[in-house]
């Protein structure tokens, strides 16, 4: 009788299962994840505005969250330069979704925070982003929602690092 071999299972390239199948299986998962994120960032970014890039609707998020923030901090979250966050500021600020002000405590520094459009905007397609998945997720118990958060923010965490 030969092995059987369950769909999906992984195996090595001379077709010996791989002894951890579990961190492929989860590298596949992850990979599918972020991908679909990627796009639903650009659908969120264009639904905030229309010329609003991808990678901008991560600031807008983050100052959401946690408020006024210096463009260093922002820069150093997002992973990206001065020059780079510069730009995107700039072109964030045209689009009336965040006003910049010279920081008290350091003059050479500027003061980044959500205008109150900016800020209406963003709640607006959070709310509506939060409503997709509570219709997507709507058949899974609350625990298991919770769960998943716990551990994604373990993983992200983990990340970090």
């Amino acid at each position: 009788m030969g092995a059987h071999v369950h769909k999906g299972e992984d195996r090595s390239d001379n077709g010996i299962p791989d002894p951890d199948p579990e961190y492929l299986s989860l590298e596949r998962e992850l990979t599918f994840l972020l991908r679909r994120a990627r796009a639903n960032q650009g659908e969120m970014a264009r639904e905030v505005h229309p010329d609003l890039e991808s990678a901008a609707y991560g600031l807008l998020v983050r100052l959401d969250e946690y408020g006024r923030q210096r463009a260093t901090e922002l820069a150093a979250y997002i992973g990206v330069g001065k020059a780079t966050m510069s730009r995107q500021l700039r072109a964030l600020e045209e689009l009336g979704l965040i006003a910049r002000e010279p920081d008290p405590a350091d003059g050479r520094a500027w003061l980044v925070d959500l205008t109150d459009e900016g800020r209406r905007r963003v709640a607006h397609v959070r709310e509506a982003r939060r409503a997709r998945y509570v219709s997507q997720l709507s058949h899974w118990d609350r625990r298991e929602v919770a769960e998943l958060a716990r551990l994604l923010h373990q993983l992200n965490g983990v990340m970090e690092k």
